[in-house]
Order: structure tokens, then sequence, then C-alpha cells
């Protein structure tokens, strides 16, 4: 069930069935469609068992990539990429403006932070958010998981929301003040909630290929990962590892960008911070994000929380294509109720 809303005599929003509401103009090819064309029904089994459900995901893929699936040979590979370069259109695109209209800003729950960030955060993009322990990062995750199941006129994305923790800091219990801040009942936005907890990062880049079934026949809006980071810093040690470290890394964030593209959700993604001895004495704050280059390249927004004075936490855009650096200041009213 999709998280969409109507007004009720209790004056209360409640979410209601996805079949009251006007369905969408599909905007990829399934992949099932490859059946039409030719393609066994088996090998088409074999690609979604890998993750893949629509023909543009198909054209993300390499045919090297593709020929590592068990069961596709070089020759099957050619004829499947063949048949969905037929369905899909591969040439420079002309109407990028066109396309960005169909991208959706969900609401932070803050009006300082929305207009700091042009209405709210994208999908198709990612958007990360680093700084130290307690600078509002999960917190914002937490607002997000609600915020996103809001319809469009209430500034929502009016779908499901997928969160997958890997440092065990999500709690259902943080979602139930914030479904009654917006009006919604916590119960039906914690169902359309769906959660995973990683121990591991290949568990983590498993979880992200499972989530891809589950996006290709509902509607998701929001991919949550609190951290990006944490389990690559504890499953590579040493310098030794870093060139495997670095490389893995790019896999999982290369797949965060499929998947925003391919389904048009948004990616949330928390990362940490490291100190930076070179920073010296004249820096006030000489902190940076973890991973680098990486995860630097990888990110479309890139968001840089700190405390401030009290219980005031500052959100600064620190690098975005279409935003320019700026600052927002939000306050924690009641920490019980609303969080920006």
């Amino acid at each position: 069930m999709i998280a969409t809303l109507k007004a009720v005599e209790a004056s209360q929003l409640q979410l209601v069935e996805r079949e009251d509401i006007d369905d969408e103009e599909d905007l990829f090819e399934s992949i099932d469609k490859l059946i039409s064309a030719g393609i066994n029904t088996g090998d088409v089994k074999k690609l979604q068992d890998a993750g893949i459900y629509t023909c543009n995901g198909l054209m993300m893929h390499t045919k090297k990539n593709l020929t590592g699936i068990k069961g596709l040979s070089e020759a099957k590979v050619d004829k499947i990429c063949e048949a969905a370069e037929k369905m899909v259109d591969i040439s420079l695109e002309g109407d990028a403006l066109l396309r960005r209209k169909s991208v959706i800003r969900i609401t932070t729950g803050s009006q300082a932070l929305d207009e700091l960030l042009g209405g709210g955060i994208e999908t198709s993009a990612i958007t990360e958010a680093f700084g130290e322990f307690r600078s509002g990062k999960t917190q914002l995750a937490h607002t997000l998981c609600v915020s996103t199941q809001l319809p469009a006129n209430m500034r929502g994305g009016n779908g499901k929301v997928a969160y997958i923790d890997t440092e065990g800091t999500f709690r259902p219990d943080r979602i139930i003040p914030i479904a009654e801040r917006f009006g919604m009942d916590p119960a039906a936005v914690l169902d359309n909630i769906v959660y995973a907890r990683a121990y591991t990062y290949e568990h983590q880049y498993n979880l992200l290929l499972g989530l891809a079934a589950k996006m290709s026949g509902e509607q998701f809006r929001l991919l949550i990962v609190d951290s990006v980071i944490a389990l690559f810093r504890v499953d590579f040690t040493g310098r030794g590892e870093l060139a495997e470290r670095q490389q893995k890394l790019a896999q999982m964030l290369s797949r965060l960008t499929k998947i925003a593209e391919e389904f048009n959700v948004a990616v949330y993604m928390t990362n940490q911070v490291i100190a930076d001895p070179g920073g010296g004495v004249f820096i006030s704050d000489p902190k940076k994000p973890a991973r680098g280059h990486v995860l630097a390249h990888a990110a479309t927004i890139r968001l840089m929380f700190r405390k401030g004075k009290g219980e005031q936490r500052v959100c600064k855009v620190f690098d975005a294509p279409n935003l320019p650096e700026a600052e927002a200041i939000s306050f924690y009213l009641n920490f019980s109720v609303k969080f920006f």
C-alpha cells in the first residue's frame, strides 16, 4: 500500500489504498517485454535474479558483467542487449529539461532546509549528509521516512521508503511522533518502511540487489543508507587493502546511482568524518568527509551538518550542481515532536 493521505472526520490524515489514486505513467520498459522480442524466459529470470528488472537497468551494465551471470553466454548477452537497445533509446538525449520535470522534491520537514535545497531532497540523485555524531544526519533520515509518504500536494513523494541500517540507529518509536506531527497514522507509515540491517559490506550490496525486485513492482521514492561507509571501515583494514576497499565502495555507489535513476528514487546516505591533520591551526573545523574522491564524485548533492549553539543544528550545501553554497540553521524545538 502506497502511503497517501486523505482527510477524515476526525481531522486526521490517514493512508489510503493505491487503487484510489490515478496510475502513473511507466517511465521504464520492464525486462519482461524482452520475452516478446524472442528472449528465453529462463534467461530473463536469470537477469531478474541478478537484480535487473528493467531494460534501462540492463543498459547500465557492461557485457562483461552480464556474462558473469551464471547461465548467460556471450552469444546470449549479445542477443539480449540487441533486443533491449531496440526498446530503449540510447541515443543522445535532447529532452534533458523535460526529464528533469519528472524529478520529485521531498520535504525535509524544515522550511529553512527546504529553501536551502530548492524544495527538498531530489529523486534520481544521491544526497550525502556528512558530519560528526549527534549533528542531525540520522534524525533527518527518520523525518524523511515520514515526509516521503506524503502526497505531492503536501510536498511529499507519495511512495514507500527503503532503509538500510549499517549502524543499528533506526528507531521505529521515533517514527511515531513524526507521523503524528504530519497528521498520519503511525502504524500505516511503519508498514510502508522496508527495513534491513546490514552487517558486512557484501551484505549491504546484496540488499541493494534485493531492493531492485521490490522497486520494480512497488512505488518507492526514497532509499536511505545509514551509514554508507561504516562497514567499509570495519571490513577493510590498513593501507594494504585501501585499493580494494575503494574499488568495492565505487561499485556500491555505482549501484546506488543506477537505482536512483532507474526507479526515480531519492537516495539519502549518511557519511562519517575524519580528522584532517593538514588542517592546521588556521582552520576552525579541520574535519573532512571519509573516503575522499570516490565518494565525493558519486554524490550529487553533499550536505555538511554540524552542531550549533545549544539545540541548533547547521546544514551547509558543501557541493551541488545547481545550488549555491549556503547555510541553514535548524532548531530542535521539541525533541519529542519536531526535529527541525
